[in-house]
């Protein structure tokens, strides 16, 4: 199959940002998810994700199981399918280990006992609603549950060449297959994802016809009559009582893919399947895929997008609302929706390679996504705020979903395990390769080999450093492709000491060096990390008059624990923000940054005819990152701008 994706045993990271983030996972997060999913964490958020499916397996052998021994959301499985994959990449990054291996085991053998004869597997309805398998793809998360489970069969495949699990999928994307494409060849899931498991299934097994039900799937969605709509005259159930009447755009199902123009509906949903959309388009050379993968990518980047990387402004079915409408204090910007943005990104960047791709890519990752995790590992955001106020943020009706400290576990844990996966596999989103050159799409420390033979070693303090080297050991032809970031504003190329010419070097925001590289060569990036302010399209009416601090690909927010009250804050925008020396000791090691401001005194009335009173100040900044990690504070990432 075409992919320009590298494999993640291509790239071992260093002892630099990523390496301790993966370090991180490995000894902390995998083994307290672990805990978590196994009902094993003292005061933690019910999980029993484990335990369905052991219920699963012992029904599937003929012990009387009662329905409601089932707990928690009908996709419980993909929390432990996520965790899995986010054990597998470990392995890869970090190392093979015996008793991580018996735990994955374990939970394998409990999954392929509880796989019916023909393949069929899930824990819900197999103790919860047997008979009504694939009756209600609408609601039910049958495929979303298989397609999480795919990719952590593939990872752990590849991570330890055992197939069990990979065979379990391989007889559940068999039973999916003639159920799609012999008897209900309408039906399509309700939560996209399966359609880019599906892709990476066929890649790992060389079986196309994986690769045809992803794209059937894609073809088939959106046609006309809706599919949703026939199938819940004749199914008789819900999963959730009283569900909502069918909202196409919710479901990505209200015109065919291939006619879609704005970002619509679930963020979640929606970004998964424009990943599966442009893997397809990959693999099959549709050009008019594409183009609707790219009409798709402007709509989300161009207007319905946080500074942050963050998407999905509403809580209200998690979802896109309308263009420039991105409020800070209400936001959703769920986690798993900006790692699936990178999904989609990443998989758009093997499409076509142009900068603004690995910039997004890059601005989800070091903002939000890296937000959605505590520094020690052990705390989660499922939404991801721009603006907290203690007493109203995750208080007020309004703003329930906007918590201002990240809770050890959800209800509803998509994100957690998302978290842990995407970070133990951040080498894959790094570099891509065809067979002609090699792309550093995001700056991570670390060696990477290549398919000609040759490695490259990255040295970098990215992202709190623009400097960055690559060192090349072996010898051969090829072209490497380095991005140059649109944040840079400055930036500096040289190999082996001697000035590259960017002018002529630098294509869609990549620096092509094609050459015969030697033993010992050294490419030198120099990025400009300098402190600048940003500022949001007037449109948007939630940045009116307001200024965001960004350094490098690090947008930075003002915390109470740095500045006390933050919203008397406003911050003055003829002095360039300045940053401060490397913290070793703040916040796991962080640059600070500082910028001129004013505070408002308070008022001795809740309105006046006389405007506050103004103080000059310092306000001290830190990336957002690392929000919520020292307490209860107010926090900002707009200030208003004098």
């Amino acid at each position: 199959m075409k992919s320009d994706r590298i494999s993640a045993r291509q790239f071992q990271a260093d002892g630099s940002f990523a390496g301790r983030l993966q370090k991180l996972v490995r000894e902390v997060v995998v083994p307290y998810q672990y805990g978590i999913l196994n009902d094993s964490v003292s005061g933690a958020e019910k999980s029993h994700a484990v335990e369905n499916i052991r219920l699963a397996a012992r029904k599937n052998t003929g012990e009387d199981v009662p329905p409601e021994a089932f707990y928690g959301m009908i996709f419980q499985d993909s929390d432990v399918a996520k965790w899995i994959e986010a054990a597998a990449y470990t392995l890869i990054a970090t190392g093979r280990d015996e008793a991580l291996e018996s735990e994955v085991d374990g939970i394998v053998d409990l999954y392929a006992a509880s796989q019916h004869e023909d393949g069929y597997v899930n824990s819900y309805f197999t103790v919860k609603a047997p008979g009504r398998e694939w009756t209600n793809l609408r609601e039910a998360h049958e495929l979303y549950c298989g397609g999480h489970m795919i990719e952590a069969a593939a990872a752990y495949y590849e991570a330890t060449g055992k197939r069990k699990l990979l065979d379990v999928m391989c007889r559940f994307a068999d039973c999916a297959y003639d159920e799609f494409m012999h008897r209900n060849t309408r039906g399509v899931p309700g939560h996209p994802e399966i359609e880019l498991a599906l892709m990476k299934l066929s890649r790992a097994t060389g079986e196309k016809r994986y690769a045809a039900l992803a794209k059937h799937f894609i073809d088939q969605r959106g046609q006309a009559p809706n599919y949703f709509v026939e199938e819940e005259k004749g199914r008789g159930w819900n999963v959730w009582q009283g569900s909502a009447e069918l909202d196409t755009d919710y479901t990505q199902s209200t015109l065919p893919v291939r006619e879609q123009k704005d970002a619509v509906g679930h963020a979640v949903r929606a970004v998964y399947l424009y990943t599966g959309m442009a893997d397809v388009a990959k693999e099959t050379g549709d050009e008019t895929l594409l183009s609707a993968c790219r009409a798709l990518w402007e709509s989300i980047t161009r207007r319905r997008m946080y500074v942050t990387g963050g998407i999905g402004s509403t809580g209200i079915g998690e979802a896109f609302t309308v263009d420039y409408h991105l409020p800070n204090d209400t936001v959703y910007a769920e986690t798993c929706a900006s790692i699936g943005l990178m999904f989609f990104a990443k998989k758009m960047l093997e499409n076509e390679h142009r900068g603004e791709y690995g910039d997004v890519m890059e601005r989800a990752f070091y903002n939000t996504v890296l937000a959605g995790m505590q520094l020690d590992g052990t705390k989660f955001f499922y939404v991801n705020p721009l603006e907290v106020v203690p007493g109203i943020s995750g208080v007020a009706v309004t703003h329930r979903d906007d918590l201002p400290e990240r809770p050890g576990w959800y209800a509803c844990a998509c994100c957690p395990p998302n978290v842990a996966r995407c970070v133990a596999s951040l080498g894959v989103y790094a570099y891509s390769e065809n067979e002609t050159t090699l792309f550093a799409d995001l700056f991570v420390g670390g060696t990477v080999e290549t398919k000609k033979g040759l490695s490259l070693c990255c040295e970098t303090q990215f992202p709190h450093g623009g400097a960055v080297k690559y060192t090349v050991s072996g010898a051969g032809e090829m072209t490497f492709a380095v991005r140059i970031p649109a944040w840079s504003k400055k930036a500096a190329l040289n190999v082996n000491g001697e000035a590259v010419d960017l002018a002529t070097a630098v294509k869609d925001g990549y620096a092509y060096l094609t050459r015969d590289w030697r033993d010992g060569d050294k490419v030198e990036l120099s990025l400009d990390m300098a402190p600048r302010f940003v500022y949001a399209d007037p449109k948007v009416a939630a940045d009116s008059g307001k200024a965001a601090v960004q350094m490098g690909a690090l947008v930075y927010c003002a915390e109470g624990a740095d500045n006390g009250e933050v919203l008397p804050l406003s911050v003055d925008t003829s002095v360039p923000p300045q940053a401060l020396p490397f913290d070793a000791a703040l916040l796991g090691g962080v640059v600070p940054v500082e910028a001129r401001g004013f505070r408002a005194e308070p008022a001795a009335a809740l309105y006046s005819d006389e405007p506050p009173k103004q103080t000059p100040c310092a306000i001290r900044m830190i990336p957002y990152y690392a929000w919520a990690n020292r307490g209860l504070h107010e926090m900002r990432v707009w200030l208003p701008a004098r």
